[in-house]
């Protein structure tokens, strides 16, 4: 008997599918599969893991978590030379851990999650946190936390984090008197929010490129990783239609729909969904 082959989006389903048992590093790793096929996941866990031994290695008993910290970012960002990659922030591959594992560059949030992965093997308290515009990494020592910027090692004090933040309101968008204390920005985010932002930062470098096909693979991940997140499924139809695939792309705008009935775009939808039931071929009789 022949049994099928699990597909990179099967594994990554399996590997996502309760939150309880939802191995971060394993399943950012799975990220690159789309891309890289004969990726080894295991492989470069195992990578990972030995990094954390040489860590611990360095590390006594009678360390505190302050002097713990100082180790894990001398390990980190000294000897082994990690940082935020400058030259070619927006590539693809800063998104993949295995390639930041090789080149020592990535942006903020695979570094960070190397960092937590590091962190939580050598008995550091850490989270990730969805700092606005550039994702940062929190330590619990005593009875407060250290934030530190995984693009460069920093401890980041609470006036430069405001700095951080005025700068977000002003580039982005939040508005001006919308007065959220900065705690509300630092709050720890959950495995499956540290790898929806992974795969929404894959997903913004194949849209600028009008990479349909590597886009569609971001989106059914994201799908699948927020099954009830209506505007994936819209999102994930837009590509489907772009690449021809009416039937689908009308079922994804169906459920977004249904679920965003007064949403702004739902007029526009409408119209579109519309088209494509002319569009669509009938069914054979």
């Amino acid at each position: 008997m022949k049994f099928a082959v699990p597909t990179p989006l099967d594994y990554f389903a399996t590997l996502v599918a309760e939150e309880g048992s939802l191995n971060l590093m394993e399943a950012a790793i799975s990220l690159a599969q789309d891309e890289h096929p004969q990726l080894d996941v295991q492989a470069t866990h195992a990578e990972v893991d030995a990094l954390a031994r040489r860590l611990r290695g360095r590390l006594t008993p009678e360390m505190s978590p302050p002097e713990r910290l100082r180790e894990l970012t001398r390990f980190f960002h000294g000897e082994l030379g990690f940082a935020g990659n400058l030259n070619n922030y927006y590539e693809a591959d800063n998104s993949f851990v295995h390639r930041v594992l090789q080149t020592r560059r990535g942006i903020p949030i695979t570094l960070a999650v190397l960092l937590l992965e590091l962190g939580e093997q050598a008995g550091l308290r850490m989270a990730g946190v969805a700092f606005p515009g550039h994702f940062l990494v929190k330590c619990r020592v005593g009875l407060g936390d250290v934030v530190l910027d995984p693009f460069t090692g920093e401890a980041l004090s609470p006036t430069r984090l405001d700095e951080l933040l005025a700068v977000y309101r002003q580039g982005s968008g939040l508005p001006a008197d919308l007065e959220l204390p900065l705690e509300f920005f630092l709050r720890p985010a959950t495995k499956r929010q540290i790898l929806a932002r992974m795969l929404r930062n894959l997903k913004e470098v194949y849209r600028a490129a009008g990479d349909a096909r590597r886009l569609l693979a971001v989106q059914q991940r994201l799908v699948v990783l927020l099954p009830d997140e209506p505007a994936e499924r819209r999102d994930r139809g837009l590509v489907l239609e772009s690449l021809g695939q009416l039937a689908a792309a009308a079922e994804d705008f169906e459920f977004y729909l249904a679920a965003r009935a007064d949403a702004a775009d739902a007029a526009s939808l409408r119209e579109r969904l519309a088209l494509l039931g002319g569009q669509r071929s009938p069914p054979l009789q």
